[in-house]
């Protein structure tokens, strides 16, 4: 586990100058302190903001094509495995957050409600009815790819917990990972060309997450489906203008992403001679990346710039976790991380219902 969170002096002298204070007057439990570690006191403020959202329906927004008037339906009747949250993808990926953080705290004070609130939406009859719904004439590539990348990434996170339990939901999750396996498979060999933007379609953030899927369910096939198309839409590109980053709705860096993908993807000889040609400017020791500014916390694209700051402190741990030439990056990473930090308590909706699972995943690439 790579929750140890050694904050530097930058960061520190942040921390005392910033303290936002949630709703109700009360501070963030991240403000005004310095953290060691990352422990269960905080592993439970985190958990609160997944649990409480898989169970809200609305608002939502279900992001489908209407067939007929048979399709009109309430969330948790189209899609009771993952109705809440917003919208499909997050509900998944909150669910990711429940089990992420059972798994590494089962002391945590929500344990029981969590167990509780997973088996009531992992069940064989939820999954088939989300699997009748990927089915249907006009839904065939609903959140494909985004939300795609995350149920594999549920699956994997379930694959390797020692549970009981957790076995039971993964047996029970598998049908629909299946199906939406074959789909990725289908697709990738038709997409001419890679998508770039810093949302939900970007190709290089769904293939590295698809990728760390393969590789623990031993798929070799779509490993290898993988690696050749990400050589195919990547191994040629040169300089990539950081500088324009970020555009006003990103929450993923493009730039970032690619790096990150194609460290998994090229040998380390190749990648170092690709990244140069890249992103030259990452091996220097004095490289710098501004923090993105969220303007208004109340408006569901604005916020999204927060998750742009923890998805680039995930793609730097990564790769200062990876390369002894990159670890410099760490520093950049963790001031992204910090950054955003503090804003996820207390939050509007807006941001609340997805904003901890990017903190999480960023905690969990952070170096020791």
């Amino acid at each position: 586990m790579k929750w140890t969170l050694l904050f530097l002096l930058p960061l520190l002298f942040w921390s005392c100058q910033n303290s936002p204070e949630t709703k109700g007057g009360s501070k963030s439990p991240f403000e005004n302190k310095s953290f060691p570690e990352f422990g269960t006191v905080e592993a439970e403020e985190l958990a609160e903001l997944p649990l409480e959202c898989i169970t809200q329906e609305f608002p939502n927004k279900l992001g489908q094509v209407l067939g007929s008037e048979e399709d009109l339906a309430r969330p948790k009747d189209l899609r009771p495995a993952f109705y809440g949250c917003f919208d499909w993808h997050s509900a998944v990926h909150s669910q990711w957050s429940l089990v992420k953080l059972l798994k590494d705290f089962p002391e945590l004070k929500q344990a029981d409600s969590i167990r509780s609130a997973l088996s009531q939406r992992l069940t064989k009859e939820n999954i088939q009815k989300e699997i009748e719904f990927f089915k249907t004439e006009h839904n065939q590539n609903f959140e494909r790819t985004y939300g795609w990348a995350w149920l594999f990434t549920l699956a994997k996170e379930l694959k390797t917990w020692d549970d009981p339990q957790a076995e039971e939901w993964l047996s029970n999750l598998m049908p629909l990972v299946d199906i939406l396996e074959v789909k990725t498979q289908e697709f990738l060999p038709k997409l001419v060309y890679p998508i770039r933007v810093g949302e939900h379609p970007n190709t290089a953030f769904a293939l590295s997450m698809t990728l760390d899927y393969a590789e623990v369910f031993e798929k070799p096939e779509l490993k290898a489906l993988i690696v050749k198309r990400s050589k195919e839409f990547y191994l040629k590109d040169k300089n990539c203008p950081i500088e324009w980053e970020p555009s006003g709705y990103d929450f993923l860096s493009p730039c970032l992403e690619e790096v990150s993908l194609m460290a998994k993807v090229l040998p380390e000889n190749e990648f170092q001679i690709w990244a140069k040609d890249f992103m030259p400017g990452l091996f220097s020791k004095y490289f710098s990346l501004d923090v993105a500014e969220v303007s208004d916390r109340s408006d569901g694209k604005l916020v999204h710039l927060d998750g742009l700051n923890f998805s680039r402190a995930w793609n730097l741990y990564e790769l200062a976790d990876t390369y002894e030439a990159f670890y410099h990056l760490k520093t950049v990473g963790d001031q992204h991380f910090a950054k955003a930090y503090p804003n996820l308590f207390g939050d509007t909706y807006e941001g609340s219902h997805w904003l901890g699972t990017f903190a999480l995943y960023a905690l969990d690439q952070r170096p020791e």
